[in-house]
């Protein structure tokens, strides 16, 4: 087995990645950048090297720079976690010019995969259904016009590169189009660096399901059933589930067949994703695109199954064989994944800052991934999502009630998170019925006007006094912005 892995991560995904190393007595390797000097994978690793400033361009996505600490520590691994680097094949690439094993899959794969356009024709050859649309990249309006004949309205354009609901955008009319090819094309060049778009029809009332798929280097390849995926925000996730309440056994298991073909087609080694559009009114499912990499909600395919995919990764890139067949592989029970967010629950913008208090939830078949700790502060640079509550029941109505309970308990404060829409959620009667879509939270959720109560609004402003005399008590010194917040917050209170 491998001695020394270096984690080319941060945050929770690199704790992860941690654990599951010393757990098979693999010494591991943090990379940090300055913003992140006192996050807990670099205090929890036993080598850490500073890579960069903050901005991730300049650290966490430079590959010479994490090549250069990979050497320097003697490791002979590398793992990318998930963002980041770990769908990049030029750093898949360097990696193995280097000499070091990269924990994830070929570099042939990553490229079949990664670019969109390029995953269609595959999968269309492989006669995986994929969603109507353009067969290669459109560059003008009058491409997009000239489909829209055939397919009509509704149609989603999308970013080749894309992904995280970045490059976009849906349009339902002739007004709309034009602004929205040229709004996809310059929000892929600015994350992608690549403006390729495509057009796909868009499915009016979908579901978002994907299956975890694994493979290792000597051609076995298996399923671990799907997730459910739908409850999104900005076309990203914020809670998942397995198994989905909308699936009967007949359709998981060609879901399951059909992502081990797209699997088998680039001979895929490791854990992906194979993710679907379903269309609740026809029944009929879609290839949509592959992840390369492990995915934010690996725990609940992990708490269903039994299986360590991190600690799999690891062994079947150290050429391990899978050491289960299709058919050792069961669903136990229901889990439920709810993804913490530092963001205003209401406008979903971020929320860095400091962490006042903070205590996770703990109990009976209750998981929490987080990296964040009272007085840590939560920096502005990277992707706000601090935390993922997972917990597992023998049916769903009590993985959701494990959920709801561990969300009463989940403490943070000092900075807004997503906790309070995650408990509307939790109570909601379509979620709780299952009878949802990816449009819940704009269509069928109206409980935003209830996300904050007159305790929450008095919990909130005794923290921020607390914070503010614990900062200035020995500077003699006020801050007039926090004086002005607690005259602001004080109305609001008076007024209910």
């Amino acid at each position: 087995m491998f001695k020394k892995i270096l984690i080319a991560n941060r945050g929770e995904i690199a704790i992860r990645v941690h654990r599951a190393c010393k757990e098979l007595g693999i010494n591991t390797v943090a990379v940090f950048s300055e913003a992140d000097r006192n996050s807990l994978h670099v205090l929890l690793a036993d080598e850490a090297y500073c890579i960069g400033p903050a901005p991730s361009r300049e650290s966490y996505l430079s590959i010479p720079k994490i090549i250069e600490a990979a050497k320097k520590s003697g490791a002979e691994a590398v793992h990318p976690g998930y963002g980041f680097l770990s769908e990049n094949e030029d750093f898949a690439e360097a990696c193995k010019t280097a000499g070091i094993v990269f924990i994830g899959p070929s570099v042939y794969a990553i490229s079949a995969m990664g670019d969109k356009l390029s995953a269609r024709e595959m999968m269309k050859k492989a006669k995986v259904p994929i969603v109507p649309g353009s067969d290669g990249p459109v560059s003008t309006i009058e491409e997009v016009r000239a489909l829209v004949k055939k397919m009509g309205y509704p149609i989603m354009i999308k970013a080749s590169a894309g992904g995280g609901g970045k490059g976009m955008r849906q349009v339902s009319s002739d007004t709309e189009l034009e602004s929205a090819v040229r709004g996809a094309k310059s929000e892929a060049l600015s994350y992608f660096g690549d403006d390729k778009i495509y057009v796909e029809k868009y499915i009016t009332n979908p579901k978002h399901i994907e299956i975890q798929i694994f493979g290792d280097n000597h051609g076995n390849v298996v399923h671990l059933f799907e997730r459910e995926c739908s409850i999104q925000r900005r076309h990203q996730k914020i809670i998942e589930e397995s198994p989905s309440p909308a699936l009967d056994d007949k359709t998981r298991h060609a879901m399951g067949e059909i992502a081990v073909k797209a699997a088998r087609s680039v001979n895929y080694s490791g854990a992906g994703t194979v993710e679907f559009i379903y269309d609740i009114d026809s029944k009929e499912f879609y290839f949509l695109e592959m992840n390369t990499r492990l995915q934010v909600e690996h725990p609940v395919t992990e708490l269903v199954t039994g299986v360590d995919l991190v600690q799999k990764q690891i062994t079947v890139a150290y050429g391990a064989n899978l050491d289960f067949k299709q058919e050792d592989i069961k669903q136990n029970g229901w889990a439920i994944e709810a993804r913490i967010y530092a963001e205003d629950p209401i406008t979903f913008m971020p929320s860095p800052g400091k962490i006042v208090r903070c205590r996770h939830p703990q109990g009976p078949f209750t998981r929490v991934d987080s990296y964040v700790y009272p007085g840590y502060e939560v920096p502005m640079h990277y992707d706000s999502m601090i935390a993922k509550l997972s917990t597992w029941g023998y049916n769903r109505q009590v993985a959701i009630a494990r959920c709801r309970r561990a969300l009463e308990e989940f403490i943070l404060t000092g900075i807004k998170t997503n906790i309070p829409l995650h408990k509307k959620i939790m109570q909601n009667e379509k979620f709780l019925k299952g009878d949802f879509s990816t449009h819940f939270l704009d269509k069928d959720f109206h409980d935003f006007d209830k996300l904050f109560s007159t305790t929450d609004d008095r919990v909130f402003l005794i923290t921020a006094a607390i914070e503010a005399f614990n900062d200035h008590k020995d500077k003699g010194v006020w801050d007039l912005n926090l004086v002005s917040n607690w005259k602001r917050l004080g109305r609001r209170l008076s007024l209910r």
